[in-house]
């Protein structure tokens, strides 16, 4: 079985504070390093933890809110003051191209590099990208905004899949993902609010991390990663202990810390 690792660079939610950053995540997969959400400050993380950019394959966006997009901008003008020649394909609502592209054509006219988008629609279920190894595909959410999370499949070169890694970005608790994500070996869920707070959810279009244990179990997963913490919460313990009641093989999404898949 070949490594996969995920790196966290931002486990917190909106509101930055001093213990988190917004959503970020570097997962590796067959020597590719897919960047999943860039929110604020996610590049300085990169930065302080030597992540080599040059593997940087392709970035996934889940959805556009500010705390998993605002960080990009300045990701792409730094990776061509590194002088990166090798495109940079961004998989994303289509609003994002249109958000960027004043941004790119005022501050970033002279790239080293393309930058390719990839519109999703992230209300539908679908394969968005596939090599010989890697497939990824979406995986449609209840939030404000269109949302995805993401399913990277991993697969020997006779596509038998052998490793899986499921991120559920900004959610409302829905069972509707239970089937796609059966059997998933490692999956990142959303658990914004502890169960004090849970009144929060349903205007929030967030989750508990009660809620997103009870998805992992009946998925049948072997790991649940929790993130995105709300602000109004600094004991991440609480967190952790009430996922854990549920799902006992939850551990916490820690900014700096890799995780083997």
């Amino acid at each position: 079985m070949s490594s996969a690792q995920l790196t966290i660079l931002g486990s917190g939610s909106a509101l930055p504070t001093w213990q988190n950053s917004p959503s970020g995540q570097i997962l590796t997969l067959c020597d590719k390093s897919f960047l999943i959400d860039c929110g604020e400050g996610v590049q300085i993380t990169m930065r302080r933890l030597g992540v080599k950019t040059a593997r940087l394959y392709s970035v996934f966006i889940s959805h556009l809110h500010g705390d998993h997009c605002f960080g990009l901008i300045g990701l792409i003008s730094t990776l061509s003051m590194m002088h990166r020649t090798q495109p940079l394909h961004i998989y994303a609502h289509r609003d994002l191209e249109k958000l960027l592209r004043p941004w790119l054509d005022y501050h970033c006219q002279e790239l080293s590099y393309e930058v390719i988008f990839h519109h999703i629609n992230p209300r539908k279920q679908e394969v968005i990208f596939e090599d010989r190894t890697v497939t990824v595909e979406t995986i449609p959410l209840k939030h404000k905004v269109p949302t995805c999370g993401f399913l990277f499949t991993e697969h020997h070169r006779d596509s038998e899949p052998i490793k899986r890694y499921a991120y559920c970005s900004d959610t409302l608790f829905t069972e509707k993902i239970v089937p796609q994500l059966d059997g998933i070996d490692v999956l990142y869920h959303e658990a914004t609010y502890t169960d004090e707070h849970e009144h929060r959810c349903k205007g929030t279009m967030h989750s508990t991390a009660r809620q997103a244990a009870t998805i992992a179990t009946k998925a049948h997963a072997r790991k649940l990663i929790i993130g995105h913490f709300s602000a109004r919460v600094d004991d991440h313990e609480l967190f952790l202990n009430e996922a854990q009641e549920v799902f006992p093989n939850t551990v916490m999404a820690v900014e700096g810390e890799t995780i083997e898949l």
